[in-house]
């Protein structure tokens, strides 16, 4: 560090080797070329010891080299890799970044080191004008680590504030090997799918990522028992001249002639689920979008089927033929099993925690629901909700109506609130609502209005109207909607029906007297 005497001023700067003291006099006496050389070195001088500006305006923002750093290796054995993320300033002022982190903290899976310094957080970060800066960002996988603890898809936000604006970077990475559809690059894609008429047997011992999209024509997808489907939701983007249009991702659809037969078994059931298996996302709804059937596709079939989690259950569209056997669809963040215009029989099938209805009947349609149990507690929607039209306007002044046929044999439908059963007759015509119950039980109240379905229980006949007291289940708080072994209503409710001989549980029923719902009472 050198100092320079100019009259009696002290100037310091880095870099400066030597020390020189020199009077006005002196400067006089120099060259007009010398003279240029100091005015100048001075004046660099004093450029330097001047105050840094940074941008604080808002629209500033920071570029990065990729929206999304991908660690593209399945990982097969313990081990870790590494992508550089590149950050530009673009503009003419300096940049402080105010923050970076990780977004999940303590919990996060991946390490940071911002311009070689390591860290999962980092303050104060500052980038000269048209400067960058280079972010590394490590993973380490171990694939024999249980899913929750390394899940099939690692994903999350890298996250900068400047500025007052936060923007972000995902994270991608993959932590156990599967069969991955349509691949490991298909989150926000679409695909399809078909085998020329023939079968797709999902027999592979890994498990099955839906990681997007999958749609399925002219082929039969068959799902043997004790696979499991694990399903990567969130928001899809896609911009169409110019404008972006976002869309729920990670789905399976149908189409065509595409057809789903699950043959799951009471001790190995085929489960489709979000592949976020970590405690936390345990009893989460709407983590993935859910299962579509789409107009025209017929014989599916799902047995000893679990569906959780998803946006909605089943989705079956116009003339669709679905036949659901010892199935449970729940913690949905809408209804859990939908049918339009469609035709659908139902056996032994719970529905519980839907957050929509819990079965949701519409544009009419042939229906048949046989020792179902449909239980909703703690949501707002409904167990049951049956109608005869499509509306075409908020007022339903414009609608297309189709004939409904639904039959309810030794069903429970209840819940929390007084009301469980929604009916939406547009038409008022005979015979184009066509519903009846038989040995239900059921929970009504302001559906009896003079305004409303009065005659409810001239077409739900046996059915018993349950009331707030009433014990049915073992422990509702808990999800067990089994039947309390001394007080349940649904005890012996039901009418014996050829062909059906177990319950949800593979118990035998009783031959004379058996249990309303998908459960038999233990004794």
């Amino acid at each position: 560090m050198a100092v320079l005497k100019f009259r009696d001023a002290l100037i310091t700067a880095p870099g400066v080797t030597f020390v020189r003291t020199f009077s006005l006099h002196t400067l006089l006496r120099m060259s007009l070329l010398r003279l240029a050389l100091v005015l100048a070195f001075l004046t660099a001088l004093f450029s330097f010891c001047q105050k840094e500006r940074f941008t604080d305006n808002p629209t500033d923002k920071l570029v990065f080299s990729a929206d999304t750093l991908r660690f593209d290796t399945v990982f097969t054995q313990l081990g870790s890799a590494t992508r550089i993320l590149k950050v530009y300033n673009r503009h003419s002022k300096s940049i402080r970044i105010s923050k970076i982190y990780l977004e999940r903290g303590d919990q996060s899976r991946f390490n940071l080191n911002v311009d070689g310094l390591p860290g999962d957080s980092h303050a104060g970060i500052e980038i000269a004008p048209n400067d960058s800066l280079y972010v590394f960002a490590e993973v380490t996988v171990n694939p024999d680590m249980p899913l929750s603890s390394s899940p099939f898809v690692l994903d999350e936000n890298l996250v900068f504030e400047t500025n007052g604006n936060t923007q972000r970077v995902v994270l991608e990475a993959w932590g156990q090997n599967a069969v991955y559809l349509p691949s490991r690059f298909g989150a926000g894609g679409a695909a399809l799918y078909a085998c020329n008429g023939g079968e797709w047997v999902w027999d592979d011992p890994r498990p099955y990522v839906i990681y997007g999209i999958l749609v399925i024509d002219d082929c039969t997808v068959r799902i043997p028992a004790g696979a499991r489907v694990y399903v990567h939701g969130g928001l899809g983007r896609e911009e169409i001249d110019s404008v972006v249009y976002r869309y729920n991702d990670g789905f399976l659809a149908f189409q065509g002639s595409g057809r789903l037969l699950v043959e799951g078994t009471l001790d190995k059931p085929v489960i489709f689920e979000s592949d976020r298996l970590e405690p936390e996302f345990d009893d989460e709804p709407g983590q993935w979008t859910g299962i579509w059937l789409q107009s025209g596709t017929s014989g599916h079939r799902l047995e000893h089927c679990i569906v959780r989690n998803s946006i909605i259950g089943v989705r079956a569209d116009s003339a669709v033929d679905l036949t659901l056997r010892n199935t449970q669809i729940y913690n949905t963040a809408s209804s859990g099993l939908i049918g339009v215009h469609a035709r659908i029989s139902a056996e032994n099938c719970l529905f519980y925690s839907n957050n929509g209805y819990s079965i949701q009947l519409e544009y009419g349609g042939d229906y048949s629901f046989t020792y179902c149990t449909a239980a909703s507690f703690g949501v707002d929607g409904e167990a049951l909700r049956m109608g005869n039209a499509l509306c075409l306007d908020d007022f339903c002044n414009t609608y297309a109506a189709y004939p409904l046929k639904a039959r309810f044999q030794n069903c429970i439908l209840t819940g929390s609130r007084a009301d469980q059963i929604t009916l939406f007759d547009r038409t008022g015509i005979a015979g184009e609502f066509d519903y009846d119950f038989k040995n239900c039980l059921v929970r009504v109240k302001d559906l009896l209005r003079e305004n409303d379905h009065p005659e409810f229980f001239t077409y739900c006949n046996p059915c018993l109207n349950l009331q707030t007291q009433d014990t049915v289940f073992l422990n509702i708080p808990e999800d067990n909607y089994r039947l309390d072994t001394l007080h349940s209503k649904a005890n012996r409710y039901a009418l014996p029906l050829p062909g059906i001989a177990t319950d949800l549980d593979g118990k035998l029923r009783d031959a004379a007297m058996p249990d309303a719902g998908c459960y038999e009472m233990e004794f």
